[in-house]
C-alpha cells in the first residue's frame, strides 16, 4: 500500500472509530437505561446492571458499524477535498483507486468484524443476558428481603418484610396472594425464615394469621403457629427463560430443532433471521461504496451542494430502512426473503456504476438550490422573529 493510501486509511480509520465510539455510547446509554428496572424493581446490584448493559453491546455494534464507516469515509474525503488534497493526488497522476482502495480495505475489515460479532459473540451474549434477567427475576433472596418495601414476586403475589433480624430470620412478614380466582389470601406473621429444602425454596412463617376472602365477601381468619409457602416455582430460572430466533447461533438457525416450541410457533422467523445473518454483515461495504460515490471525486468547494456526509448518511439510512422493513415483512411472508439479498447487492451495483462513470451520487443541482433557498428563508424568518422578540440595536446606537 502506498504512502498516500496509508495516510487516507489512517485518517478514515480514526474518524470512523470516533464516530463508532460516540454513537455506540449514546445508543448503549439508551439501551442500558431501558433496563434500569433490573436494579430498581428486582433489587439487583449496580454491578449486575453494568454486566447486563455490557452484554447489550454485541447486538448494537453490527447496526452502528456501517454508519461509522460511511461517516469516516465521507468526512475524510470531504476534508481532503476542501484542503485540495484530492486535486493534488489527481494532478500527480494517481488513479481514483488511490482513494478507493484504503476505503475498501477498511470496509472489508469492518464486514468481517460485523460477521464475527453478530454470529460468534452476539448469540452467547444474548443467552447470557437472558439468563441474567431470568436469574434476577427468580432471585427471591434479593427480591424479597428488602426491609419495609412491597415486592411483587408474581402476578397477584406481593411480599413485604418488616425487618431482617441479625440471626437471618425475618420479622413482620406480610404476604398478599390473589393468584387464585375470586379468592384473596392475606398472611401476617411475626417471624419467618427463607430457606431451601430439597432444592425447593420455602418461606416458613411462624406465629401468624391467614385472612381468606371469598367471592361472597366472607372473611375467615385462621391462626397458625407455622405455615410454609412454597416459592420454588418462582425461583426456577428456567421458568423465566425465553429463547427467540435472534438468540440462536447461525448453525442452529440453519438446522433448528423441530421440537423447539418457538420454532413450531414461528418457523418463518427462524428462516428470516438466518438470511439476515448472511446479509447484514455486507452493509459496511455497501455504505462504504455509497460514501465513495458521494464524496470520492475532487470538486471545487465553491459548488453549491449538500454536505457529502449528510448526503451519504441520508442514502445509507434509506437503504437500511428498506432492509429493516423487508426483514419485518419476511418474518411472516417468505416471498420477502430474496429482497434481503437484493437490497445490498443493488445498492452496491448503483454505487459502483457512479464510481465507474465518475459521476457524483448527489441530489440534482436544482434540488440543492431549492433546499439552500429554503434554509436561507427559514434562517431569515428566525432572525426576524428573534429581533422582534428580544429587540435589537439600530446601527446608530438607538433601538430598532
Amino acid at each position: 500500500m502506498k504512502i498516500v493510501e496509508r495516510y487516507i486509511l489512517r485518517r478514515t480509520f480514526t474518524i470512523a472509530l470516533a464516530a463508532l465510539f460516540w454513537t455506540l455510547a449514546v445508543v448503549w446509554t439508551v439501551q442500558a437505561l431501558a433496563r434500569i428496572n433490573l436494579v430498581t424493581d428486582k433489587g439487583q446490584s449496580a454491578l449486575t446492571f453494568f454486566h447486563m448493559a455490557t452484554l447489550v453491546l454485541p447486538s448494537i455494534i453490527p447496526v452502528i458499524l456501517p454508519f461509522a464507516i460511511a461517516i469516516g469515509i465521507s468526512q475524510t474525503l470531504t476534508m481532503m477535498n476542501s484542503d485540495s488534497e484530492l486535486v493534488v493526488i489527481n494532478a500527480a497522476g494517481s488513479s481514483r483507486l488511490t482513494t478507493i482502495r484504503p476505503a475498501l480495505v477498511l470496509a472489508i475489515g469492518a464486514c468481517f468484524l460485523s460477521f464475527f460479532v453478530q454470529n460468534v459473540i452476539d448469540p452467547p451474549a444474548r443467552l447470557a443476558l437472558r439468563t441474567l434477567v431470568a436469574k434476577a427475576s427468580a432471585d427471591l433472596i434479593s427480591t424479597v428481603v428488602q426491609e419495609g418495601t412491597f415486592r411483587r414476586i408474581d402476578e397477584g403475589l406481593y411480599v413485604q418484610i418488616g425487618e431482617r433480624l441479625p440471626d437471618g430470620r425475618l420479622g413482620g412478614i406480610f404476604v398478599a396472594d390473589s393468584r387464585q380466582k375470586d379468592v384473596d389470601l392475606v398472611y401476617y406473621a411475626k417471624e419467618g425464615l427463607l430457606t431451601t429444602r430439597d432444592e425447593r425454596a420455602m418461606l416458613i412463617m411462624s406465629d401468624g394469621v391467614v385472612h381468606r376472602k371469598t367471592p361472597g365477601q366472607e372473611v375467615s381468619v385462621i391462626r397458625f403457629t407455622s405455615y410454609v409457602l412454597d416459592l420454588s416455582v418462582f425461583t426456577s430460572a428456567s421458568a423465566y427463560m425465553v429463547m427467540y430466533a435472534k438468540d440462536r447461533p447461525l448453525s442452529y438457525l440453519a438446522n433448528p430443532d423441530p421440537n423447539d416450541p418457538f420454532f413450531k410457533e414461528a418457523p418463518q422467523e427462524f428462516n428470516t433471521v438466518f438470511h439476515q445473518r448472511l446479509t447484514e454483515w455486507l452493509y459496511p461495504l455497501v455504505f462504504a461504496l455509497i460514501a465513495l460515490a458521494v464524496a470520492g471525486d475532487a470538486r471545487s468547494h465553491r459548488e453549491a451542494r449538500v454536505h457529502p456526509m449528510i448526503t451519504a448518511l441520508v442514502i445509507a439510512l434509506l437503504v437500511r430502512w428498506m432492509s429493516f422493513f423487508v426483514g419485518g415483512k419476511a418474518e411472516t411472508d417468505a416471498s420477502y426473503v430474496p429482497l434481503l439479498y437484493v437490497i445490498p447487492l443493488v445498492s452496491s451495483a448503483i454505487s459502483i456504476w457512479y464510481l465507474a462513470t465518475n459521476k457524483p451520487m448527489e441530489l440534482p443541482v436544482r434540488w440543492t438550490d431549492r433546499i439552500g433557498a429554503t434554509f436561507r428563508h427559514v434562517g431569515e424568518r428566525f432572525t426576524l422573529f428573534r429581533m422582534r422578540l428580544f429587540g435589537a440595536s439600530a446601527p446608530g446606537g438607538g433601538s430598532a
